[in-house]
């Protein structure tokens, strides 16, 4: 896809980031004035194909990019160089399901750099340091603020599935490699639950059901405890990026559209 960014032809390929917007495709963007109109150009110029509320979140972080650029009155090769670093900055949020947000972030200074400063061939000065100061401010309050709902949104949830094999029930085939390990767990979870109900040493349970109720409370409050640590190790995570004293400030809020 060719670029419109006045570039020599040799230095094309040594830059940090081309553009996914060619000449002609800006040219139609330019032209329409509704958002209908407007989403319907970006959605084909992107290849957008996904399924709602996917479709409609990325369009409309696409339509709030070009509004926001045509309110600075840029160009068409900074507004094309600016869509393009959205798109990167929003894939790279999106490629895992952890929190990546601080290497987000830095990417996307990186690449607002790269087309801030002339240094062939691996930048080239579309914008300003005005500019610059100003696309950061906008991506700051119009995506870095919210990557948690984009992550949410565009990252598969990850679930736990937990199944339990007991042993010692009549008919069942003899333990074997594979599940060697749950039994032996399993015998250590059954000595520990004798223990605390207080039977004497060696002592059985009196039947396979009670077993299986001690067995499915311990593994409850194993899962109880676990999730309360984790809830609270994403609290602590959220309030450090807070915190964090090299956490970027907007200098001014960007209007809203």
């Amino acid at each position: 896809m060719s670029t419109i960014t006045e570039v020599p032809q040799a230095l094309k390929p040594k830059l940090m980031l081309w553009t996914d917007v060619n000449y002609h495709d800006m040219e139609e963007i330019e032209k329409m004035q509704s958002i209908p109109d407007l989403e319907s150009a970006l959605c084909r110029v992107f290849g957008v194909d996904l399924p709602e509320p996917k479709r409609g979140v990325l369009l409309e972080l696409y339509v709030q990019t070009v509004l926001f650029c045509r309110e600075c009155n840029f160009k068409k090769e900074q507004t094309s160089a600016l869509l393009s670093i959205i798109k990167a900055t929003h894939e790279a949020n999106v490629e895992t399901p952890l929190n990546n947000i601080e290497q987000c972030f830095k990417y996307c200074k990186e690449l607002l750099l790269c087309h801030s400063v002339r240094r062939p061939p691996f930048s080239i000065n579309l914008f300003n340091s005005e500019e610059a100061t100003c696309i950061l401010n906008y991506i700051y309050n119009c995506y870095v603020r919210h990557y948690k709902l984009y992550k949410y949104i565009f990252t598969p949830q990850l679930k736990l599935d937990l199944s339990l094999t007991y042993s010692g029930i009549p008919g069942q085939d003899e333990p074997t490699m594979e599940n060697s390990s749950a039994l032996d767990v399993e015998n250590v979870m059954e000595k520990e639950t004798e223990a605390s109900i207080g039977e004497p040493e060696g002592a059985t349970l009196g039947s396979q059901s009670e077993l299986k109720g001690l067995i499915e409370r311990e593994v409850r409050e194993q899962m109880m405890l676990m999730s309360g640590q984790m809830d609270q190790r994403m609290k602590d995570i959220a309030d450090q990026h807070k915190s964090a004293p090299d956490s970027p400030q907007p200098n001014q809020k960007a209007k809203k559209h």
